[in-house]
């Protein structure tokens, strides 16, 4: 099993920058992708950023301006937010993908997940 425990989320206004961390614990390897996934309200869950081996893919809504980074001796997974949007606004969910395999931008290839982190910023 692994654990997944995302922090740094907040309220900031637009243009701001935030850092979300999620910590991985249990049954980890730095091979595993890992990736960070948001849901809006009364939208679907969609593919921010994923790392792995293989490199670092992200959502075009957010290329350029956020920076999924890995730091595999604390089994930490990080997600710099800068120039954040008031359409950035949703709960940031981590997520483990637990293959040896490239990142997956679907959900369903992801087993663990953390409870989520809201991100809220104000126009």
């Amino acid at each position: 099993q692994v654990q997944l425990v995302e922090s740094g989320g907040g309220l900031v206004q637009a243009g701001e920058s935030l850092r979300l961390s999620c910590a991985a614990s249990g049954r980890t390897d730095s091979r595993f992708p890992m990736g960070w996934f948001r849901q809006a309200p009364g939208q679907e869950r969609e593919f921010v950023a994923g790392t792995s081996y293989s490199g670092t893919y992200y959502g075009n809504s957010v290329k350029d301006r956020f920076t999924c980074s890995r730091d595999n001796a604390k089994n930490t997974v990080y997600l710099q937010m800068n120039s954040l949007k008031p359409e950035d606004t949703a709960v940031y969910y981590c997520a483990l993908d637990a293959h040896d395999r490239p990142v997956a931008r679907e959900e369903v290839a992801y087993q663990f997940w953390g409870q989520g982190i809201r991100v809220t910023v104000s126009s």
